[in-house]
């Protein structure tokens, strides 16, 4: 049985363009004995994005407000493109001071990717890839897999994650678990707002990007050194890849065997995590231990802001 949380919402990307996906999701959280607050976000139309700059950086920044009662859940409405924009406007140090050892949840993925890894590499915070507003709980038939893992994650101190998804070797390690939209987590190398991550477990996913075009992205993390850094690269769903002629045998697996060969760090294959019905909820920043066999992976999570 879930219990009754307060779930704020905030629109650091995109406007959300189905609002009957919203009206759904309000609809189910609301007779779940959720209380939603900042429905404005959901409305608010700028160009392509979910309202100003400015109005969609002080989504995040009243949170370090002390006045400000704070919510349970920070629930991101959708991706899209915007979250790069917002980055140098966000309070930090007011958002370090506020969160730190609090048990807010910030929970989105995708462009999201952009807010999560700025607030690890600035504030030190642990937030959540994870559900969005519009398509997962909007969704016209919500995911049962999705919906069960997200109350888990958030719900519980630690949590272990089995994958039934046969693997090239067997490792265990031990690190940081961080990552999310691949696109999006390559745009921030070299800047301010990239963390810096030794020893760490690296996830990836993304949507519509082609086998070349991902792999030219893992190639910056490896030629930028980030990779050699990492225990593991763990590889999401890359959906809507598509297979054309001139690719000539070259696909996603044969991508991932040459990444296996350029890099020579383990690559574990099978996270239901990215662009799709069925995802785990994973924290960003979070410790983390990873397991493979010959018929999958285990990973293990915990120090992450929990709310029983």
């Amino acid at each position: 049985m879930t219990h009754s949380r307060t779930i704020e919402l905030i629109a650091p990307s995109g406007y959300p363009p189905d609002p009957a996906s919203v009206e759904r999701a309000l609809l189910r959280l609301r007779e779940a004995g959720h209380r939603v607050d900042g429905i404005d976000a959901v409305s608010r139309r700028y160009q392509r994005f979910g309202g100003t700059d400015s109005e969609r950086a002080s989504d995040l920044n009243r949170l370090a407000d002390r006045a400000y009662p704070l919510p349970d859940i920070v629930l991101a409405v959708r991706g899209g493109y915007g979250a790069v924009r917002i980055l140098s406007a966000l309070d930090y140090d007011g958002l370090r001071q506020r969160l730190s050892n609090q048990s807010v949840a910030l929970v989105g993925h995708s462009d999201f990717t952009a807010v999560q890894l700025a607030l690890l590499a600035r504030a030190g915070l642990v937030t959540f890839g994870g559900p969005m507003l519009a398509m997962h709980f909007g969704a016209e038939t919500p995911s049962a897999f999705t919906m069960a893992h997200f109350w888990r994650a958030l719900s519980e101190p630690a949590f272990t994650l089995e994958v039934d998804s046969p693997q090239e070797e067997c490792i265990d390690v031990s690190g940081t678990l961080w990552g999310g939209n691949l696109a999006t987590l390559v745009s921030l190398v070299g800047t301010p707002y990239m963390p810096q991550v030794d020893g760490g477990i690296l996830f990836i996913e993304d949507i519509n990007e082609q086998p070349f075009r991902i792999e030219r992205m893992i190639y910056q993390l490896h030629l930028a050194g980030i990779l050699a850094r990492q225990h593991a690269l763990v590889l999401g769903s890359f959906s809507g890849v598509k297979a054309y002629e001139y690719d000539n045998g070259y696909g996603l697996s044969a991508m991932i065997e040459h990444i296996r060969s350029v890099t020579g760090i383990p690559v574990v294959t099978g996270l239901p995590f990215g662009h799709i019905d069925d995802m785990v909820t994973l924290p960003v920043g979070a410790r983390a231990h990873l397991h493979t066999h010959a018929g999958g992976f285990r990973l293990s999570v915990e120090g992450h802001p929990y709310c029983a």
